[in-house]
């Protein structure tokens, strides 16, 4: 995500006609030898017959990839007097080869450009069908090539300014449709839950019978919730292109939906990798939502690896030579049955469970990761009324509906906050809350809770901040009775 220059230097002397790369390059870069030598071939030019040291320097930085195989011909070629030398040394190359000269997509082309613009440079050379998310990057002048032989003519002083026809729009928003919430039949509650989700930022746990519509309302918190500011969306963006997950290049404006099947592995969690570890689920999920659905058919032990990245918004994942942090700060929705036959909530009394056997299943979502989801919200199963009634019953809110009221909360939210780093109440640190924003009016509604352990520390504080939600949908400037019972009741899924 920050990125690192690399220089790329190619030395010819005497010596057996025999290509050395050195500069800790991986098993993919080495392999760039070879195929810059035939894409070279394959354009025209001739490879030095003689031998040929290529540098990746600072040599003491572990390289992997295949985008420097652009970088490795140019250099290769200005040794021998195809190109000038000019333009090479305040211009960034970014590209991998083919063995027929055409310069193919790589991964990580946006957060490279930004550090590229950051260090200072000016131009940048990149695949043609990577234009539009490289134009993305203002301040850089982007030159789009197809081949070898468009490369040449970019550092020879003819550069194809103009973009290729698919390539055009380069700032087009992508957006990612969810359903409506209009298609959710009854329950009110849930809904409201949501919504407070929605407008704090807060991490929101749905727990009901199969079939009560969980997954159908976790999938549409996306619709409801803001768009991304040009800042955040850039940083989305740059994640998804480290991870080769955005293939149309455009900036993604609305907030990411990651939502990984039960059986996700630690590193496809978190991230990993042999050297450079690429971004995982929860990274994928930066300024969006990560859906757990099934909750407790997660491994324990991958549930439990959420638990740092709840609390900092980042992740770093450790290597013997290199450690690699990437942002995660997401917003978590887990949704979960009662019990393994998950009927244990229906007043009909079917289930055929044991106790120990709801114990145990609740028993898989650790007190640590349950105390650090705000909102718990228990779903009732759908009545006869709801379903067969729901012709002649009014039509439920739409997205766009809940997403104004969210919207204007989330600015009231704002400019209480304007003077200091956050921007949404779930955002606030205990201490910012406690000693500098109005006092509640009635603190013996948390006393008491404390008291009896109903509540964590960490709980009070939950507790705080949903209620400054509350109050912000209400459009009211401090918090009152009212919103500290209807905060604890959210909390200890009571509503």
């Amino acid at each position: 995500m920050e990125g690192a220059m690399v220089e790329v230097e190619a030395a010819t002397g005497g010596g057996l006609p025999r290509t050395v790369l050195v500069g800790l390059p991986d098993t993919a870069l080495y392999e760039a030898r070879d195929r810059c030598r035939a894409s070279v071939a394959a354009a025209g030019l001739g490879w030095p017959s003689q031998l040929l040291t290529i540098n990746l320097t600072p040599a003491s930085l572990p390289k992997a990839g295949t985008h420097f195989d652009l970088a490795i011909a140019a250099a290769t070629l200005a040794s021998v007097g195809v190109v000038h030398r000019t333009l090479l040394g305040s211009t960034v190359l970014m590209g991998e080869l083919g063995l027929d000269s055409r310069v193919r997509a790589v991964r990580g082309v946006l957060p490279a450009l930004l550090a590229a613009r950051s260090a200072g440079f000016e131009r940048a050379v990149v695949p043609a069908s990577q234009y539009r998310e490289a134009a993305l990057v203002k301040g850089l002048t982007i030159w789009p090539v197809t081949g070898l032989k468009d490369l040449v003519a970019v550092l020879n002083g003819c550069p194809l300014l103009m973009p290729p026809a698919q390539s055009e729009h380069p700032t087009e928003e992508i957006e990612d449709g969810g359903g409506d919430l209009d298609e959710v039949i009854g329950q009110q509650e849930a809904r409201f839950a949501l919504e407070v989700a929605a407008a704090g930022r807060h991490h929101l746990l749905l727990r009901g019978a199969p079939g009560c519509g969980k997954s159908m309302i976790a999938a549409r918190l996306p619709t409801i919730l803001p768009a991304l500011i040009e800042q955040e969306a850039l940083e989305v963006t740059a994640l998804h292109s480290l991870a080769g997950t955005n293939p149309a290049g455009g900036l993604i404006t609305r907030p990411p939906l990651s939502a990984p099947h039960h059986n996700v592995s630690m590193a496809a969690m978190v991230g990993g990798g042999p050297r450079i570890a690429r971004p995982g689920a929860i990274s994928l999920a930066h300024r969006g939502v990560l859906f757990l659905d099934e909750a407790p058919e997660f491994p324990p032990r991958v549930l439990d690896a959420l638990r740092g990245p709840l609390e900092t918004g980042t992740v770093t994942i450790g290597r013997s030579q290199a450690q690699t942090r990437y942002p995660a700060r997401f917003q978590l929705v887990t949704a979960l049955n009662p019990c393994p036959c998950g009927m244990a909530d229906d007043p009909s009394g079917r289930c055929t469970c044991t106790p120990q056997a709801v114990m145990r299943y609740a028993a898989r979502l650790s007190g640590p990761i349950l105390d650090r989801v705000d909102v718990h919200q228990r779903m009732r199963p759908l009545t006869s009324a709801a379903l067969l009634g729901s012709r002649i019953m009014p039509a439920a809110e739409s997205s766009s509906t809940v997403a104004a009221r969210v919207a204007d909360a989330r600015q009231r939210a704002a400019a209480r906050l304007a003077e200091t780093p956050w921007r949404t109440n779930a955002d606030i640190p205990g201490s910012y809350l406690r000693r500098s924003l109005p006092a509640p009016s009635d603190a013996e509604v948390l006393e008491e809770a404390l008291a009896r352990g109903q509540l964590s520390a960490r709980g009070v504080d939950k507790v705080l901040r949903i209620a400054w939600t509350l109050a912000d949908l209400a459009g009211t400037d401090r918090i009152g009775t009212s919103q500290l019972r209807a905060a604890m009741a959210l909390r200890r899924a009571e509503t």
